[in-house]
């Protein structure tokens, strides 16, 4: 089982960035993904969530309306677009799946927002 996010970087305040999450070694369909974030010293939040088909999302109050999640079943992928970052948006993401019965996490991607 493989969760591997790419895309992070570094960007300036008001840019945008797009981060993906390829899934492999499990029924990519069957789970819904979450994106998480860390920042230096703060605990792990729940940034974003999609449902296993995609009909179904849901967002931290920090991040929306700037930010949307979305899913390609075909090509085990979720992605996190995100607008309008700010430097408090920097962070380690984590990409996340999970069922009924099994979570599995990716090894995260950092972003940073500066000037």
């Amino acid at each position: 089982v493989q969760l591997v996010e790419s895309g992070g970087g570094l960007v300036q305040p008001g840019g945008s960035l797009r981060i993906s999450c390829e899934a492999s070694g499990f029924t990519f369909s069957g789970y819904a993904m979450r994106w998480y974030r860390q920042a230096p010293g703060k605990e792990r939040e729940l940034v974003a969530g999609i449902s296993n088909g995609g009909g179904s999302t849901n967002y931290a109050d920090s991040v929306k309306g700037r930010f949307t999640i979305s899913r390609d079943n075909d090509k085990n992928t979720v992605y996190l677009q995100m607008n309008s970052l700010k430097p408090e948006d920097t962070a380690v993401y984590y990409c996340n799946a999970v069922s009924w019965r099994y979570e599995y996490w990716g090894q995260g991607t950092q972003v940073t927002v500066s000037s």
